[in-house]
């Protein structure tokens, strides 16, 4: 990443860490941080809540609507720190198509990692039964020179320092 980076978008499966990374980095860099899922309309989660996954024509609007709202807070000057999943490439170019500023933080990591998470936090509208979706979903980001990879199971500490480094 350079010093004309404006957006951090910290992706993975649910369950990988985004949203933790995601805040301390918004802290340290220092950014707005944004959690993609607040862009999900109610519908979006009561249906996943209900253990089905969204397929890409719902999850269309839901990539409209963080584009739209990066777009805004960039070009009113903030620097944004956005956890999200960033499952499919299509979604990642569609981020990329606002002309911001932008790179991606893949954390990659041990589906039995990520299950042990889920099935540990509380109050969250993803179920663990989905984690099988979300990997199914996932496009590893091959031949995209933005994304830099991120092991999910370094502490958070560690991940930071390197969130950071990159940034430098």
């Amino acid at each position: 990443m350079n010093g004309r980076t404006r957006v951090v978008v910290v992706m993975g499966v649910s369950g990988s860490g985004k949203t933790t990374l995601a805040r301390a980095l918004a802290d340290a860099w220092p950014a707005t941080f944004l959690d993609a899922d607040d862009f999900h309309s109610e519908a979006a989660k009561t249906r996943m809540a209900g253990g089905h996954p969204l397929t890409d024509r719902m999850r269309a609007p839901w990539v409209r609507r963080i584009a739209a709202d990066l777009q805004r807070r960039v070009a009113a000057g903030e620097r944004v720190v956005l956890a999200f999943s960033g499952l499919r490439r299509r979604h990642r170019d569609r981020l990329r198509a606002t002309g911001l500023p932008l790179r991606f933080l893949f954390l990659q990591g041990d589906p039995a990692l990520v299950a042990a998470r889920m099935q540990a936090r509380q109050g969250h509208y993803m179920p663990p039964s989905l984690l099988d979706s979300q990997f199914d979903a996932l496009e590893l980001p091959q031949a995209e020179p933005d994304v830099t990879r991120i092991a999910m199971d370094d502490t958070p500490a560690v991940q930071l320092r390197h969130a950071l480094a990159m940034l430098d």
